[in-house]
Order: C-alpha cells, then sequence, then structure tokens
C-alpha cells in the first residue's frame, strides 16, 4: 500500500543540533545538572488491557489481576513515593491524568502541601492519542487543561501523553491551550524550543531509560539495578555538566517503584544525587523558565 501523500516523511518541528555546537548552559548557583522527578499519577479503565505484570489474564474482561496491580498505586505506591521524595527534598512535577483530578483527590491535596507541580497527562492512560479527529483531540486538550487546572488550583505547565503519543498536531493544540514545555521527546539532555503553529513550545527531556516502567516491565531489571542506573546516569552527566549544564529525567510510576523492595532502592540514589554540591532538584516549571530567561539564542 503506497503512502498517502499527506503523510510526511519528516518533521519541521526544530532544527538539527550537536550539543557540543551549543553555548553552554549554566544553571542556577552553578548546578551541574537540573534533577527533575516525574511520577506518573495514573488511572486506567476497568474494560481493557493497559500496563500488564501477568499476560496470561490480559484477554479477560474485566482483568482484575492486572487491573488491581496497577489499582496499587493510587491507593498505596503513591503514598510511599511521596514520602521518599520528601526525605530528600525532591518536589516531584507529576505527569496527571485528569480522571485522577476527579476520582482521587486526597492524592492531589498531598501533592498541593508537597508543592508539587501538576503537568497533564491526557484523561487516562487507558487512552492514548493518535487516532483523534482534530476536534476530538482539541477536545481532549482541552478538557485535561481545565480538570487539573480546577483540581488542582492551576492550569497545567507542561505536557506528558500517554504512553508519549501524538498526532503531527498534537504540540501545536497544547500550545493553543496554553501549555509551555512538552516532554514527550527523549532526543536530547537541554531543553530546546519547537515550532508550534501559534505561541511557544519547549522540549523537556524526558527519559525512556531512567524510566520505572522500562527497567522493571520491559527489562526485568530489579530495585537495586534500577537505583544503580539511577546513579551511573547521574554521574555521567554530572561529569558532563561542568562544561555545560545538563537535565536528568527520573520518570517513576507509583504502581511499580512504590513497592517496598523497590523504593528502598530509589530511596539510596536520591542520598547518592543530593550528597552532591552542584545539583538542582528542580521541577519541570523552574527548568523552563530559567531557560527561557537564560538562553538568547538556544540550539
Amino acid at each position: 500500500m503506497p503512502l498517502s501523500l499527506a503523510m510526511p516523511l519528516h518533521h519541521d518541528r526544530f532544527p538539527y543540533s550537536a550539543i557540543v555546537d551549543r553555548p553552554p548552559l549554566r544553571w542556577p548557583n552553578g548546578a551541574r545538572v537540573a534533577v527533575w522527578v516525574i511520577p506518573n499519577v495514573e488511572h486506567f479503565l476497568f474494560d481493557r488491557p493497559s500496563s500488564s505484570i501477568v499476560a496470561a489474564t490480559t484477554n479477560l474482561v474485566p482483568d482484575v489481576l492486572n487491573y488491581s496491580w496497577r489499582d496499587y498505586g493510587v491507593r498505596v505506591g503513591i503514598w510511599r513515593l511521596m514520602e521518599v521524595m520528601d526525605r530528600y527534598g525532591v518536589k516531584g512535577t507529576a505527569a496527571l491524568n485528569s480522571d485522577v483530578v476527579r476520582r482521587y483527590p486526597r492524592i492531589i491535596e498531598a501533592g498541593n502541601a508537597l508543592g508539587w507541580e501538576w503537568m497533564g497527562h491526557g484523561t487516562n492512560n487507558s487512552t492514548v492519542i493518535n487516532d483523534q479527529s482534530e476536534a476530538e483531540e482539541r477536545e481532549l486538550i482541552t478538557s485535561v487543561v481545565d480538570a487539573i487546572a480546577q483540581g488542582t488550583g492551576r492550569p497545567p505547565r507542561g505536557w506528558l501523553s500517554p504512553a508519549l503519543s501524538e498526532t503531527h498536531r498534537t504540540l501545536d493544540l497544547i500550545a493553543e491551550a496554553g501549555v509551555q514545555y512538552v516532554a514527550n521527546w527523549v532526543n536530547d539532555e537541554q531543553p530546546y524550543p519547537m515550532r508550534v503553529a501559534r505561541g511557544s513550545m519547549l522540549s523537556m527531556p524526558y527519559s525512556a531509560e531512567i524510566n520505572d516502567y522500562a527497567a522493571f516491565i520491559e527489562r526485568g531489571q530489579s530495585g537495586e539495578a534500577f537505583a544503580q542506573s539511577i546513579c551511573d546516569q547521574f554521574d555521567g552527566l554530572y561529569e558532563d555538566g561542568g562544561k555545560s549544564g545538563r537535565v536528568m529525567a527520573i520518570a517513576l510510576h507509583p504502581f511499580l517503584i512504590g513497592r517496598p523492595h523497590r523504593s528502598k532502592h530509589l530511596a539510596k540514589a536520591f542520598a547518592h544525587i543530593v550528597s552532591r554540591q552542584e545539583v538542582w532538584m528542580a521541577t519541570g516549571g523552574e527548568i523552563a523558565d530559567w531557560y527561557n530567561g537564560t538562553q538568547t539564542n538556544p540550539g
């Protein structure tokens, strides 16, 4: 079947930029690394498959085993994760399904008390963004932004799609809705501007690898191995950050990292990070503000 002429083979969202050719990026107080931690706070629909620990029941409706395994995150795991993060002075930038705002307001109350930032993460984690019409996608994005603004007290400044999914117009539509940065593109260690139809958009470094879902579900790592990956990633970025500042994203899911046998190792990784002096523990919005305020000609 031939490709449609309407299907672009390339994109024009940003030019190529080699990190070694950019002007040095400096973070506040001489920090080498800006570390932002992204808890993915999610709701899953009861009538369809999603992230699973046991494959044998994924074709069942309802799949009680895997649904309840995920549901652990909002009932138990998030509270353990909040405690570990607060112990080390880490403020989360939560990727938030709007269904969470409606169904689990207790989580929003606790996150606000901790000073967390909330960014849009779709309606729920059973609905990706890819095959909606333009009107449907615009309505989805607008409803998420409005629900988060009403439920948390402030509109989301950032956006992370479920499964990092997009259509060719998603960036334009989230900019239209007032979103200032997006974390879907995992191709850099520094923020960079993206072209949108109207307004502006900043790509914020996220990680598909320093991500507990990839570690535990895709690669079968232990909590200890994942924590070591966090430390190794941080050490490499800290060294490189002596020449030009870097961003380190740590992507977490409460139904995974919130288990006791894993969270104890996450705590050790946080202890390693905060033991260094030239580190900025930041939210996504803080990183975006600093970058936009200091980069006169970003790469």
